[in-house]
């Protein structure tokens, strides 16, 4: 007998799920089994990536039940015109369960260690105010790319939302907006290096950081601030050391768009400011955001009241 095995993928806003549908199709010639499914891919591409070995100084600071946030002072460009407000990097080691993929709520043996990064932008444009935040998962067991990211971004026009899923050797990518060119939509692009990930990986070593040419996926913010197509873009990467810390930049061939980022010489190599340069409508646009204060702090557990002057000792 022949078994065929049919992989049927169904999209939800919330993640991509994959249900098997199994078809018996009867031959008199052979008896043979052939299934792919995406635990097993997965698991073989898992396997073949190099180990990440973290340093004590990484995991005393990292484990200690602490969440690191970071206040910065935010200059938006938007429409033409600079817009002040602040930016919040709130990092944070957790389990990550590659089977919902989503933060794990139990132990199990589908859970990956990662570094979740969410970054908040709020600023005004006129009358009315934007939010946007973006969440990152990558891992700390091997060497590999965000294995998710999504974003938002919230104003009085409407909202959008975007997210990319890794499966193998691809993104699978989820798109809800109110723009009718925009709407619902559903696609794969190259699984490739995200910009989204950058901050974290220079986290844990930014001396580490891969130079020179690569092909890279911008930040979901920006993708979807200038509704730019969602694929991976070839670009020039450079690292150096400055007087007072390090400088990671990468410059975009066809976007005619710089980012950078500047960290402490130190471990834990704390995001000191960054910058984003691009061409807006044949004007140049630059938004930057520059550090205020840090906090470790379990903030999760600070709802009550009396800790609203954490907020205030963070300019927030």
């Amino acid at each position: 007998m022949t078994y065929t095995i049919f992989t049927i993928r169904l999209k939800t806003m919330n993640k991509l799920i994959y249900i098997v549908l199994s078809t018996l199709l009867i031959s008199c010639n052979s008896g043979t089994t052939n299934e792919n499914s995406k635990g097993d891919t997965d698991l073989n591409r898992l396997e073949s990536l190099e180990d990440f070995s973290l340093t004590q100084d990484f995991k005393d600071y990292w484990y200690s039940g602490k969440a690191e946030v970071s206040s910065y002072e935010l200059s938006q460009s938007r429409y033409g015109e600079m817009r002040d407000g602040k930016a919040v990097m709130i990092f944070v080691t957790e389990p990550f369960n590659t089977v919902d993929e989503v933060k794990a709520d139990n132990p199990s043996e589908d859970n990956r260690p990662v570094m979740k990064l969410n970054v908040t932008r709020d600023f005004n444009t006129g009358i009315y105010p934007y939010s946007i935040m973006s969440s990152t998962f990558l891992p700390l067991d091997k060497k590999d790319n965000a294995i998710k990211i999504s974003s938002s971004i919230q104003e009085w026009c409407g909202h959008t939302y975007m997210q990319l899923n890794q499966y193998d050797k691809v993104y699978d990518v989820s798109l809800f907006s109110y723009f009718q060119s925009e709407q619902e939509d559903y696609f794969e692009v190259e699984h490739v290096m995200t910009e989204n990930q950058i901050p974290i990986q220079l986290r844990i070593d930014p001396t580490s950081m891969p130079t020179g040419d690569l092909k890279l996926i911008p930040s979901l913010e920006y993708l979807r601030l200038k509704h730019v197509e969602t694929k991976p873009y070839e670009a020039t990467a450079s690292f150096r050391e400055i007087e007072d810390g390090y400088l990671y930049s990468v410059r975009y061939k066809d976007l005619d768009r710089i980012i950078a980022f500047k960290t402490q010489k130190e471990a834990p190599y704390k995001i000191l400011s960054w910058m984003e340069r691009y061409n807006d409508n044949g004007k140049p646009a630059v938004s930057t955001g520059t550090l205020i204060k840090t906090l470790n702090t379990p903030y999760w557990s600070q709802k009550g009241s009396e800790y609203q002057v954490l907020r205030d000792s963070l300019q927030l």
